[in-house]
């Protein structure tokens, strides 16, 4: 039988809530693991931080219903679930920290998600184990799980911009596909006007060509005339010479 069983039901059934989530946050990192999509990973990171700040409440809850205990258990009882409860923040900050592994890396930068070193916990969890007083160790918790809640929120922020950066990012990218479509149809148009120009050179150059021949027919023509009428001349002017040496013969 559960041990909180015999306390109280409802610490058993808190506890074993919280049980579930770690699982699940063990399970969902593993799954981080093998995702190789920066967006995939990012939104399973946030889901992730959801679960950590149910994890978070549930603990309250559980520190919650201890105090409401404390005058109807023993010393001994009130150390153990002293200890169960940093047991579960302990664990708690061990996902957190990964969460930081996980997001630093995604962003290619470091994400300090604690205020404190991590030695610091050390320390604490030696006095913790060495012997403090039951409201000691009630406001270490607290502590502990004021600042793993600042660490989610600022994990989350940084899974926000990520997403938002990726959505820049493709926005980007959109435009400037549609801005390289738009150039490759001002190309193409240009390239038509340049057949079409093209075109109508060499149709000018034709009819350029056949303006000349109708000029050189046209010259012949004036050149002929002009030889005719000389030619007839001529003629006319030998049989006029011909007409005065016979007259002058003759008298």
């Amino acid at each position: 039988m559960d041990p909180l069983s015999a306390i109280s039901e409802e610490l058993a059934e808190i506890d074993g809530q919280i049980a579930d989530v770690f699982r699940a946050l063990s399970n969902g990192f593993q799954k981080v693991e093998k995702i190789k999509d920066s967006n995939r990973q990012s939104r399973q990171l946030e889901d992730l931080t959801d679960k950590m700040r149910d994890c978070k409440r549930l603990i309250k809850e559980f520190d919650k219903e201890v105090k409401n205990m404390e005058r109807r258990i023993d010393p001994d009882t009130s150390r153990m679930l002293s200890e169960k409860k940093q047991s579960m923040i302990k664990e708690l900050n061990s996902y957190v920290a990964l969460k930081k592994q996980y997001a630093t890396n995604l962003e290619n930068k470091k994400v300090d998600l604690f205020d404190a070193p991590a030695n610091e916990y050390g320390e604490q969890n030696v006095l913790l184990a060495s012997g403090m007083t039951n409201q000691q160790l009630i406001d270490n918790g607290h502590q502990m799980m004021d600042e793993t809640d600042q660490a989610i929120d600022r994990a989350q922020k940084v899974v926000h911009e990520t997403i938002n950066v990726g959505t820049e990012t493709a926005a980007t990218l959109k435009a400037q596909t549609e801005q390289m479509s738009r150039i490759v149809n001002e190309l193409d148009s240009i390239h038509f006007s340049i057949k079409k120009a093209t075109k109508l050179v060499k149709e000018i150059g034709r009819q350029v060509a056949t303006d000349r021949c109708i000029m050189g027919f046209l010259v012949l023509i004036v050149i002929g005339v002009i030889a005719i009428i000389i030619v007839k001349w001529s003629r006319g002017k030998k049989k006029h010479t011909f007409d005065f040496s016979l007259l002058w013969i003759c008298s």
